[in-house]
């Protein structure tokens, strides 16, 4: 089906100037680009960039952190006891299992909470509360939720348990009468870095404490590992402190300490001492939020936590089987809400509410439907009068600052500027679709809507020497802000193609003037009967890395997208 060939912007970066070319001289040209890119202009900026060590910032810049630590240390010493109440994503689950084992390690008496999707949903419920209370708790703290419970925190003040919000998410209107509230984007608040996930301001608790509690800081470093996995997981920029603690904390995983982490990389094919940035992204960060997709995270919660690896071996298991039927399930929805859609080209916004959505995969749906045209997209379940629904969204188009103008037909509604969540009364849902609508047409009139691949260097393909992937390497870790630098190349020859995979929608090909000659496509096999046919030459965008194949290591083209040579887009 070549009519899929140009549904891609490729946009080009700005060319390097002569002065910054000067100045980063030490580097590779491909290099000095790359950099450039990511807003680099000086050898300074450029070593603490790739070296990402410099120290972190004091905790007790967190607006509250002196009166929560104060708290919960308390609480340590008086044998209080104390629950963490976190998310059923990995953020919240690396969140609540950071904070659990930190205070134990302490002294303290502490429990886990973590809502079930299914019967809770999101965030903060005054019916936890209420139970959690009654059992026993007198301090509360959230980690990755709680920035907009206002009526749960007046419940727990009203019975009498102090309630100890963390949370990154943007809040709204007035904050939680909550004992405290720890927050990077609340208004004043003086933490210079705005863009850490739950588990990064969870991280920040942990620092305050030993600080606090009068010992090494650096005791902390202990549970970057689980911020690593939970800052990428979560997708948040991965600049200042988060690529700091990620490139750490990735370090940490490769050490193979934690035993749960071991047996899902295991189950998963990939060496522990080799995980990368990506491999938590699309390996273990999938299999971890499987969990609480299809049934209940704390099996997440205690395949981290575990310490006997017969336990964890079987919890890897049951993740991977879960993240299978997780993948399954998605697929089937994303048919049917590309049916319900019609022909999303026409649309500035897509929606499909249906009670056959699992709640768990609707956030799933949602990224796929954004992938595949560029739209902002809702996607939600229906049940017993009440739609729980998620967004994701494009660059151009704030979800949440879109939901908080519609907030009047909302029972309760968050996120981020490229993901969100709400729930809505049926009966509202059509005035609903219809604002955001309206809102989307205003805010996305005059843009394309086309997915887009940023590119980074343009270079010929006889250029392209193995050595460039160790200079990459020093990139790491990739994720949001800083991705994996993507290549183009023009008029490529290509030979050897095949088609593959189970649904023989892949193609790997050989590209004869190229040191690196082993690419692969995926989800481009049609353009191998326009090959067959006519011997075409390609442009090509592309990443340079690694497939690991029957114990040996060889580097490969992935091309992110490839045109025949001449065409435009």
């Amino acid at each position: 089906m070549i009519e899929n060939q140009h549904t891609k912007k490729w946009k080009s970066p700005i060319r390097i100037d002569d002065e910054t070319d000067r100045a980063l001289e030490p580097f590779l040209p491909f290099m000095r680009q790359i950099l450039f890119n990511r807003g680099i202009r000086t050898l300074e900026e450029a070593d603490a960039f790739l070296s990402a060590n410099h120290d972190l910032a004091d905790p007790f810049l967190l607006t509250s952190m002196d009166i929560a630590v104060d708290r919960l240390l308390r609480a340590v010493q008086q044998r209080e006891r104390i629950v963490v109440y976190g998310d059923y994503d990995v953020d919240g689950v690396t969140a609540t299992v950071m904070m659990v084992e930190g205070l134990r390690s302490l002294g303290g008496e502490v429990e886990r909470y973590i809502p079930n999707r299914f019967d809770e949903g999101y965030g903060l419920n005054c019916e936890a509360i209420v139970s959690l209370a009654n059992n026993g708790a007198h301090v509360i703290l959230t980690v990755d939720c709680g920035i907009r419970s206002p009526l749960e925190a007046e419940k727990a003040r009203e019975l009498g348990v102090d309630l100890i919000i963390s949370d990154h998410h943007h809040p709204k209107g007035e904050l939680p009468r909550a004992y405290a509230v720890i927050c990077p984007k609340q208004v004043g608040d003086e933490y210079p870095d705005k863009e850490l996930a739950g588990v990064g301001v969870a991280f920040k608790i942990m620092q305050g404490l030993f600080l606090r509690s009068g010992s090494n800081v650096k005791k902390a470093d202990e549970w970057l590992d689980l911020v690593a996995l939970g800052t990428v997981a979560d997708i948040v920029p991965l600049t200042g402190e988060n690529r700091v603690m990620v490139k750490k904390g990735i370090q940490k995983i490769r050490t193979g300490d934690r035993i749960g982490l071991n047996a899902l990389a295991g189950i998963a094919q990939k060496n522990i001492s080799q995980i990368t940035s990506t491999d938590i992204g699309y390996i273990l960060g999938p299999r971890l939020n499987a969990a609480g997709r299809m049934e209940s995270a704390l099996q997440a919660y205690d395949l981290l936590i575990s310490t006997d690896p017969l336990e964890s071996g079987k919890l890897a298991q049951q993740l991977d089987t879960q993240n299978y039927e997780r993948q399954q399930a998605t697929r089937k929805a994303q048919e049917k809400a590309q049916l319900a859609i019609g022909d999303p080209e026409a649309l500035r916004i897509l929606f499909s509410f249906d009670e056959d959505y699992s709640p768990g995969i609707v956030g799933l749906v949602a990224s796929k439907l954004v992938e595949n045209y560029y739209r902002p997209a809702i996607i939600g379940h229906v049940e017993n009068g009440l739609i729980r629904a998620s967004c994701r969204s494009i660059s151009e188009f704030h979800i949440t600052a879109a939901l908080d103008e519609c907030a009047d037909l909302l029972v309760r509604h968050g996120g981020h500027a490229m993901a969100a969540g709400f729930t809505v009364c049926q009966e509202n849902s059509a005035a609903l679709q219809q604002r955001l609508e309206a809102i989307a047409e205003q805010v996305l009139a005059g843009i394309d809507l086309r997915p887009e691949i940023n590119t980074d260097v343009e270079i010929e393909i006889n250029k392209l020497l193995p050595g460039f992937y160790s200079e990459l390497e020093k990139l790491q870790p990739t994720g949001m802000s800083n991705p994996v630098p993507v290549f183009v190349s023009r008029g490529v020859e290509v030979n050897a193609l095949q088609v593959i995979g189970k649904e023989k929608n892949h193609l790997r090909f050989n590209i004869p003037k190229c040191p690196i000659g082993k690419a692969i496509a995926f989800n481009q096999a049609f353009w191998y009967d326009k090959w067959v046919e006519e011997k075409p030459r390609f442009d090509i965008a592309y990443t340079i890395d690694i497939n690991h194949f029957n114990g040996r290591d060889e580097q490969q083209i992935h091309v992110k997208d490839m045109r025949i040579s001449g065409c435009c887009g």
